[in-house]
């Protein structure tokens, strides 16, 4: 019996499910011209040494892009394009675990920059599953691709509304119907562009709901200068500390920032000082020095 048409029967027995692999050699060898109306979106992933991007290096570049229409939904995919590069220093242990990729994979192995640069470059939109780990690396290591507009699908979707529980890439090309081999690069960008093209209860693409997310502009309330004894006020109220300009801050929509300010206001800086804020779009979004 065909193994399609046993997964068939067996999704139609009750109390079974059936989990397919997740094919990711498919594509077309160069992305075709977009027809008038479509965009280009280039799903990246990067493998590094660490956490940091002042300190750890990227060793390994993933991209794979598609066209895409007006509605959000995906028009043709290009295969996926993958490069390593030797980060000068001994790959971590747990690092080579969780991806294996080791020493003697990265010696000597270097990116092709205008390679990389051309691709990312000539998307209208770069998305990641987690953008504020990716971009930074990226935009440090390419500076070309800088003022490039991003998107994440780890922070800018309300995966629970569409249908899913959990955030985690495996977790959610599982219940998309898929499984694949996670923490290479190459393999989550295929997961990644499979999940963006999947329409949920909305009949609408996920991609289209990332993209109105992350078009919209938003304003950065950076709390510059609040009382130390608030910090648990703020982290309770969603804000992030960040250690490198020490202030917490959070995004929020232009909507509901009045009652925002009010409540900074009233409730951290009490007549001490105020908040700044900055309009922040897809271009300054995720980036180091937004």
């Amino acid at each position: 019996m065909e193994s399609d048409e046993l997964a068939r029967r067996l999704e139609a027995m009750p109390g079974y499910r059936v989990l397919r692999a997740l094919n990711v050699d498919i594509g077309d060898a160069e992305l075709p011209i977009p027809a008038p109306g479509q965009r280009i979106a280039a799903v990246v992933d990067t493998e590094t040494t660490g956490l940091d991007p002042d300190v750890d290096r990227t060793v390994e570049v993933a991209i794979q892009r598609f066209t895409f229409d007006r509605a959000g939904q995906i028009v043709a995919i290009e295969r996926v394009r993958s490069w390593l590069e030797d980060p000068g220093r001994a790959m971590p242990e747990r690092l080579t675990a969780l991806t294996g990729l080791t020493d003697a994979d990265l010696a000597g192995q270097r990116f092709d920059d205008a390679a990389i640069v051309k691709l990312i470059g000539e998307a209208d939109f770069v998305i990641a599953h987690n953008a504020a780990f990716d971009r930074p690396f990226l935009d440090l290591r390419f500076p070309p691709l800088r003022r490039l507009p991003w998107a994440c699908s780890l922070s800018q979707l309300d995966w629970l509304a569409l249908g899913f529980d959990g955030r985690s890439l495996g977790h959610l090309l599982l219940q998309g119907g898929w499984f694949f081999q996670g923490h290479r690069a190459g393999n989550d960008v295929a997961a990644l562009t499979a999940l963006l093209g999947l329409k949920v209860a909305s009949d609408r693409t996920i991609l289209s709901h990332l993209l109105e997310r992350a078009e919209a502009a938003s304003i950065r309330i950076e709390a510059v200068g609040a009382p130390f004894d608030a910090k648990d006020l703020l982290k309770g109220a969603g804000y992030r500390w960040d250690a490198r300009r020490r202030f917490w801050w959070r995004e929020a929509e232009e909507v509901g920032l009045p009652s925002e300010v009010d409540w900074l206001e009233q409730n951290v800086y009490r007549g001490r000082g105020r908040a700044n804020l900055r309009p922040i779009t897809a271009r300054e979004r995720f980036a180091r020095d937004t």
